[in-house]
């Protein structure tokens, strides 16, 4: 038996002997071994930094998609139901989600009645059915997501701003352009070709500059016009802030959480820490990527210029949950070094990479 099992005659001898009837004992036993009596109150949305994640980021399915592709949504249904005592493997966002629960657990510690906590969502489009299956999958995990989202083939973008979604992670590319074509900070998320561990204290997440933290305003000068104008520009607009990028808004959620930490006087055991890592060259192009943030009130803690050197083998020594770019070349390269990574599809780039595969032939990629 289950240990949250009722048992086989619906109550105990104790509960008999109290006179409580079958209806008392549901009420107050059974239901309340399923509440997470250990977890803490989920936090209310409009107070917490949401972070979505579709089932197929936070856990390994490739098998039950190939089935829903080749058979079609019954067997799908089918085969989850026959399944759904097995849990599933963890997948790319997994380590990034447990790091998120880690920070949630030093800020209780802090700040007992606070709600301004990381609240992950989990979002899928598939059936409900399926929903059997991932609960028993969290749970086997003991993973404290609460909210669940599953859509049954409609739309998610509604049910993301409902939730005041400070982040959406999805393996679904389609999905994730809708998103951000939406306003909603989103990437799409891919597991490395290797396993490097990371840690289960510290919270590290990687942003490249460019068309993810800032506006594509400087890619559209080098797509244009190169970078001897490029890095002239960047000169002559040192001074001059850039427009935010899609994900300004969640880097602005972590700085919040980390000066939580701060005013403790824990800036140097802060458990989120955060890189600016970028393709752009300190001397000729850096400054401007500092000074927007410091206009914006924000900064990161660590700052690496590479001057188009591969992102892969710093991220190696970072170690990062997750790394942000807009650039598919560079989460490749940080894919096959171990990190997880996550493709922002947003700026010039993106159009010049469709201009790229026009000769794609019809019923393609």
């Amino acid at each position: 038996m289950s240990q949250n099992s009722p048992p086989a005659h619906g109550r105990t001898g104790t509960d008999a002997a109290n006179g409580e009837d079958q209806s008392t004992w549901d009420a107050k036993g059974f239901y309340n071994k399923l509440a997470p009596t250990k977890k803490p109150k989920t936090p209310n949305p409009q107070n917490a930094i949401t972070i979505a994640v579709s089932s197929r980021a936070l856990f390994r399915m490739e098998e039950e998609q190939k089935i829903y592709e080749e058979h079609g949504v019954e067997e799908y249904v089918k085969y989850q139901l026959e399944h759904e005592d097995e849990p599933f493997e963890p997948g790319a966002a997994f380590p990034f989600v447990k790091a998120l629960e880690a920070v949630n657990a030093r800020l209780r510690e802090l700040y007992p009645e606070s709600e301004e906590l990381f609240d992950v969502v989990l979002m899928t489009n598939h059936h409900a059915q399926v929903g059997v299956r991932l609960i028993n999958t969290i749970n086997h995990y003991n993973l404290f997501i609460e909210r669940f989202c599953m859509t049954g083939g409609r739309s998610l973008i509604g049910y993301l701003k409902a939730y005041h979604t400070n982040l959406y992670l999805s393996s679904d590319s389609g999905k994730v352009g809708e998103a951000l074509g939406e306003g909603i900070a989103a990437a799409t998320i891919f597991s490395p070709d290797k396993v490097v561990e990371v840690s289960d204290t510290q919270l590290r997440v990687a942003f490249d500059g460019d068309a993810v933290l800032f506006s594509d305003e400087s890619e559209q000068i080098v797509k244009a016009h190169g970078l001897d104008r490029f890095f002239e520009h960047e000169k002559e607009h040192e001074n001059s802030p850039l427009a935010h990028g899609p994900l300004k808004g969640f880097l602005e959620a972590l700085g919040k959480l980390q000066k939580k930490f701060y005013a403790k006087g824990q800036r140097l055991e802060c458990p989120i820490r955060t890189y600016l890592v970028t393709a752009r060259s300190a001397a000729s192009s850096g400054a401007r990527a500092l000074k927007t943030l410091r206009s914006w009130g924000l900064e990161t803690d660590e700052a690496l210029f590479l001057a188009g050197a591969p992102k892969g083998p710093l991220l190696e020594k970072i170690r990062p949950h997750i790394f942000f770019d807009d650039q598919m070349f560079h989460v490749e390269g940080a894919t096959e070094m171990g990190t997880v990574s996550a493709h922002v599809p947003y700026g010039v780039a993106q159009r010049y990479k469709k201009s790229a595969t026009k000769k794609e032939p019809a019923g393609g990629k």
